[in-house]
């Protein structure tokens, strides 16, 4: 008769391992964990070296069959597309744990810990820890690729204005700036008449389409054209161009519209002054006035046409002002402008100074004008106008002079502007000379308007001083409660101290928003 040891028999209930003979607690396979293991290996079949695709231009890593997607380090997002690589594998075990083990960001390694368990032996149930180490393997994307190439792309945004100020695209380019439309573009083509935004997908384009109807009056046009087909599979390759129209209208531009159009707007006179295009086309009566907003729908039902070329504004002197304080109204007159003021006006021509011709006028600009003030405006009387709707009004409801904005020393005001403002990286066919002299139009423009200021974000001028905020003539300028602080991330900053680098905005809650015309 055999007999146990003298501690095993204080110790009830525990039996020896078949194999090597240790004390163990009784198990289903009646062998010690030590014997079980090296025995049976769960983790056998589940690959422990994995490769991982990443892309260094768009930091993101590849995920079969054929998405790419953004993950940080020791990320959760990350940890499910490291398992989903031994997906298969795994699935013969169950999975009780996973998690990163620590590498140095730069060693192209990443280690997972496993714990997995399984049922061996008679119903033994084993558990294993193991560490599945994943090679990251450099692989550009198909979306870098194409921006590589800088000749492929899927669709075309055209973006055209048929006008020969450019004030509408100066003012569209700070919008998409200001929210980052143009992150997802290949490639930005100026032409002489517009823009062109290339995409690599159509959705991208289509968003872009959506985006500027919402912040310029246009139209659009699509198209399509085929490049290849696969008849096997039913697939089909093709490259879509979308048409963008922007009405041919512009800040400062002198209307005439069509009597129709006009009785509809609340009576107002046909000869009009376009004080701003945003998302509508915002008219000011000179003579009473009456403002009114024209969408692209209604423009693209009544057109009219600017009647003067920006470079045919004339510069005025202001003789006389006087304010018109009682205006009558006609029956079902529209809203009235609270910014402006109604005043008349005598006037001469600059260039006319040793003449005794003077000219006189109704003005919106009343509040603005002294005697002896510069003023700029568009001379109708000595003008050949070639529109139907002038050419079918009465000769005495047109206006001899449109005075259009007061006139400042552009060489001042460019010399004290400390602020700017950011462009677009695109191509330039053809540099017009007279781009830069539209372009300070566009930031003269700013610095008058503050409904179109406060969609576009200014940055303020270090190398500029700061002076006060109105000059000795008068010229508004742009307060620093309004600008930014352009701050330039390195790109050597860890990614902690990218995040808690903020743009800082010196807005004041005091600055009051802007009312009604």
């Amino acid at each position: 008769m055999e007999y146990l040891p003298e501690s095993a028999e204080r110790t009830p209930g525990h039996i020896l391992c078949c194999e090597c003979g240790v004390v163990i607690s009784p198990n289903p396979a009646n062998i010690c964990v030590a014997c079980l293991r090296s025995k049976v290996d769960i983790s056998q079949g589940i690959p422990k070296q994995v490769s991982v695709s990443f892309c260094k231009q768009c930091q993101r890593y590849f995920q079969p069959p054929g998405t790419w997607i953004q993950c940080a380090l020791e990320s959760r997002e990350l940890l499910a597309l490291c398992l989903k690589k031994i997906k298969a594998p795994l699935s013969k075990v169950r999975l009780v744990d996973a998690g990163f083990v620590w590498t140095e960001p730069h060693s192209k390694r990443l280690k997972v810990k496993l714990t997995v368990q399984k049922e061996v032996m008679n119903g033994a149930i084993l558990q294993q820890v193991f560490v599945v180490d994943y090679v990251v393997q450099p692989q550009m994307c198909g979306d870098c690729h194409r921006v590589e190439a800088k000749d492929f792309w899927k669709a075309v945004v055209q973006v055209r204005q048929k006008t020969l100020h450019k004030k509408t695209f100066y003012y569209l380019e700070q919008l998409i700036l200001k929210y980052g439309m143009h992150q997802n573009t290949l490639r930005i083509k100026e032409i002489h008449d517009g823009l062109d935004f290339y995409y690599s997908s159509k959705q991208h384009a289509q968003k872009m389409v959506e985006f500027l109807q919402s912040t310029v009056p246009c139209r659009y046009k699509a198209s399509q054209r085929l490049i290849s087909q696969d008849i096997h599979s039913n697939t089909y390759n093709y490259k879509s161009t979308f048409s963008m129209e922007i009405v041919p209208i512009c800040k400062d531009n002198v209307v005439c519209l069509s009597p129709k159009l006009a009785q509809s707007l609340g009576n107002m006179n046909q000869i009009c002054v376009c004080i701003r295009v945003t998302s509508a086309i915002h008219l000011i009566d000179p003579n009473t006035l009456q403002v009114a907003d024209i969408d692209g729908s209604t423009f693209w039902s009544h057109p009219f046409n600017s009647l003067c070329h920006p470079k045919q504004l004339e510069e005025f002197i202001v003789m006389e002002c006087s304010i018109v304080r009682d205006l009558k109204r006609k029956a079902g007159a529209g809203m009235i402008s609270k910014k402006h003021t109604l005043g008349e006006v005598w006037i001469q021509k600059t260039s006319e100074m040793d003449t005794d011709k003077q000219y006189f006028c109704r003005t919106h600009l009343g509040h603005l004008l002294n005697p002896g003030d510069l003023v700029l405006g568009f001379d109708l009387a000595n003008c050949n106008v070639n529109d139907e709707h002038v050419n079918k009004m009465n000769s005495d409801r047109v206006p001899d002079v449109v005075l259009i904005k007061k006139s400042y020393d552009r060489t001042k005001r460019q010399r004290r502007r400390n602020w700017k403002l950011k462009e677009l990286a695109r191509e330039r066919e053809n540099m017009d000379t007279d781009d830069e002299r539209q372009y300070q139009d566009f930031l003269e423009d700013l610095e008058e308007d503050e409904a179109i200021r406060k969609n576009v974000n200014i940055y303020r001028d270090s190398t500029i001083p700061v002076e006060s905020e109105t000059d000795d003539e008068g010229a508004p300028r742009i307060s620093l409660a309004e600008m930014l602080e352009d701050l330039h991330i390195s790109q050597d900053a860890t990614g902690e101290e990218a995040r808690s680098l903020e743009t800082a905005v010196y807005r004041q809650k005091s600055i009051e928003e802007p009312g009604n015309n």
